[in-house]
């Protein structure tokens, strides 16, 4: 049986085209649910989360390294400083945790 890739990217195309599509055809008027609103203020934020976490804990390997990373970004956003100290900080100390693992082990 054989496949033609053609017919898949078509389909493709064409379902994202259509989720991207629906909603700007569909929904005219302003959203004045504040439930709904509220809820489609944080599907960006969520979204993000949700790809970005896993990633974060099984990028090194070792759930360790991956943890400390986290909580050390956790705690100096906290803190309120700037995301390329946080992202330089928190990659910082993956590194000398993943490090100080491997001399340990």
């Amino acid at each position: 049986m054989q496949h033609n890739v053609w017919i898949y990217i078509a389909i493709m195309a064409l379902v994202t085209y259509l989720i991207r599509m629906l909603p700007l055809t569909l929904l005219r008027k302003e959203i004045k649910n504040r439930t709904l609103r509220s809820f489609l203020y944080y599907v960006p934020y969520v979204t993000l989360t949700v790809m970005t976490f896993p990633a974060i804990i099984t990028a090194t390997g070792d759930l360790r390294s991956g943890a400390a990373g986290l909580v050390t970004a956790l705690i100096l956003s906290w803190k309120k400083q700037s995301l390329p100290v946080v992202a330089f900080i928190s990659c910082a100390v993956v590194f000398l945790v993943s490090m100080l693992l491997t001399l340990i082990h």
